[in-house]
């Protein structure tokens, strides 16, 4: 499979600042979503990058330090639980894309998005499965869930008792019993049900 399929399409239109973005982070019911925007040189591939979901976390660690050196421009945004609360994890998803591309340091002459149809003032494409099939939007789910991932790694560090650092935040069975056992944090989703259920532990995060 040509990851630079659809990259080589807009290569041959002249479009050569191509972004991809992807976001992460729908599913944990506490912290962040957060979304990544990934300008990559053009014609530029790395063997072995795909969907970040795919890859192993030492992988995804190498994979996220040589896109940084080598990314024309990499953009990040951050939409914290508060916000997901007001607006629902898919508008908050769509507003960290858009925070990512704004964050963007060269301006895109079009994106490629995973799945999501964005509403922009660039030309963009909304590809179904894009993280698996766009060297760029591959890029991007990298990033994004590596930067979330640190999130969660540094609020380990303050409350060991919750594993953030195994579970990232997702519902899991050892998940799901540390709430029941020590309540919630002030940056967990209370729009989710199983933290609106649970009692808040009084502390911040």
């Amino acid at each position: 499979m040509d990851l630079l399929a659809y990259e080589k399409k807009l290569y041959d239109e002249g479009i050569t600042l191509i972004a991809g973005v992807d976001e992460v982070g729908r599913g944990p019911l506490v912290g962040p979503v957060v979304a990544a925007a990934v300008i990559l040189p053009v014609n530029y591939t790395l063997t072995g990058l795909n969907d970040s979901k795919k890859l192993s976390e030492k992988k995804r660690n190498t994979f996220y330090e040589i896109l940084h050196n080598d990314a024309v421009a990499i953009g990040i945004g951050i939409v914290d639980s508060k916000v997901i609360d007001e607006i629902n994890i898919y508008e908050a998803s769509k507003l960290a894309m858009k925070k990512a591309i704004s964050d963007l340091k060269v301006k895109p002459q079009h994106i490629l998005v995973d799945a999501m149809p964005l509403d922009l003032d660039i030309n963009s494409t909304s590809i179904i499965h894009g993280d698996a099939l766009s060297e760029s939007i591959a890029a991007a789910s990298v990033i994004a869930k590596v930067t979330r991932d640190k999130m969660m790694y540094d609020l380990d560090l303050k409350y060991k008792e919750y594993g953030f650092a195994k579970h990232k935040g997702y519902p899991t069975k050892q998940h799901l019993e540390a709430i029941e056992k020590y309540g919630v944090l002030d940056n967990y989703r209370f729009s989710y049900k199983p933290v609106a259920k649970a009692k808040r532990r009084g502390v911040k995060s």
